[in-house]
This record gives structure tokens, C-alpha cells and sequence, in this order.
């Protein structure tokens, strides 16, 4: 089974489309802060969150119980395709609803092999997927960079250097990540 959370009006063929509001027409609605949710353990191949997991769970507890059932109902080598808006994006910052940046740093913190070097380094990093017990790895990153600092940088106006510190120092350089994760069984 493939999972489109939070499709909005974007619905993908051959996924199983979910949404909380019933005017966008889902195949389900459902609130995917509400748990569990109606999906049998290890029964997703893939699921797609386009421009939707930084909608989730404003209270840390709702969002740590939406990652372990993410967990819970993926299969062993399940793809999780996480598009978002980068955080020092306008797309990010001005939408209301929008209530947690999500970046690799975040999602790096559900990983037990992040968190088991982690602990070997006593560094201070939460180790979150050994707390939940879940088992994310990222295997494939992907920063959207505005065309302007892309056609800058194609044209060698400025460095990968230089881009890589102005997307970490201000905003509407980076517009979005595209992220892959595996689930680990």
C-alpha cells in the first residue's frame, strides 16, 4: 500500500489519498494527530507528505506519536517522502499553520545509528529513536535553491561556499528540502 498523508487537493494515482478535511475529497479522511491510526502494522510500501509534516504537531508528544506511527505501519525498506518548505523560506514563515521547521537535522534525530555514535561521542543530541524505538535513515537530501542564487551560482556569480553560508545566514535562498527516508526493521 502507498500512503498520500495530508493530500490536500493534490491527490496521487495508485496512493491510498488521506486528509482531515472532507471538502478535499480524500479516499480517507482522517486526522493523522489522532492515534492509532486505522492502518495495520507493517503494511506500507511508501508514503508521500508533500508540504504537510510541518503541519504536525505542534506539542512535541503529538509529533513524536506521529513519527512512531509512521513507524509502526511502515514495512521493512518503506520509502517516506518528505517535501517541505526550508525554514528561512517566506513560504515557511508566513503560513499560520504551519507550526514546526522540519529539516534533516530533525529527521537525523529518528535514526538509531545517529543515535547509538551519538552516545558514543557523549554528545548532547536527544537520541529520539531509541526513546520511540523507531528507525529512520535519510537516503537522499535535496535543498530547492530560488532560480536567482541558482542561476548565480551556475553562472559562478557565487561559489557553492558562498551559497552554502547564505542559505544558513538569510532568507528566501532556500525554498524547500526533498527528503527520502527508509524505515529500518
Amino acid at each position: 500500500m502507498k500512503l498520500n498523508l495530508g493530500c490536500g487537493n493534490n491527490k496521487v494515482e495508485k496512493f491510498v489519498n488521506v486528509d482531515k478535511f472532507s471538502s478535499c475529497n480524500p479516499d480517507i479522511v482522517m486526522d493523522l494527530e489522532c492515534f492509532p491510526w486505522s492502518f495495520d502494522d507493517n503494511s506500507v510500501d511508501e508514503i508521500l507528505l508533500n508540504h504537510c509534516l510541518e503541519h504536525i504537531g505542534q506539542e512535541s508528544n503529538v509529533f513524536l506519536s506521529f513519527m512512531k506511527e509512521l513507524y509502526r505501519v511502515c514495512r521493512a525498506g518503506a520509502k517516506i517522502r518528505i517535501n517541505v518548505p526550508h525554514p528561512r523560506h517566506d513560504d515557511f514563515l508566513n503560513d499560520p499553520t504551519h507550526v514546526r521547521a522540519v529539516t534533516p537535522a530533525l529527521l537525523g534525530l529518528f535514526s538509531k545509528k545517529n543515535c547509538i555514535m551519538w552516545a558514543n561521542m557523549q554528545a548532547a543530541n536527544s537520541p529520539l529513536a531509541i526513546y520511540l524505538d523507531v528507525d529512520f535513515e535519510i537516503i537522499s537530501r535535496v535543498i530547492h535553491i530560488e532560480k536567482k542564487y541558482l542561476d548565480d551560482l551556475n553562472s559562478k556569480k557565487i561559489s557553492a561556499e558562498e551559497l552554502d553560508e547564505m542559505i544558513k545566514t538569510k532568507n528566501n535562498i532556500a525554498k524547500e528540502y526533498r527528503i527520502i527516508m527508509e524505515a529500518i526493521k
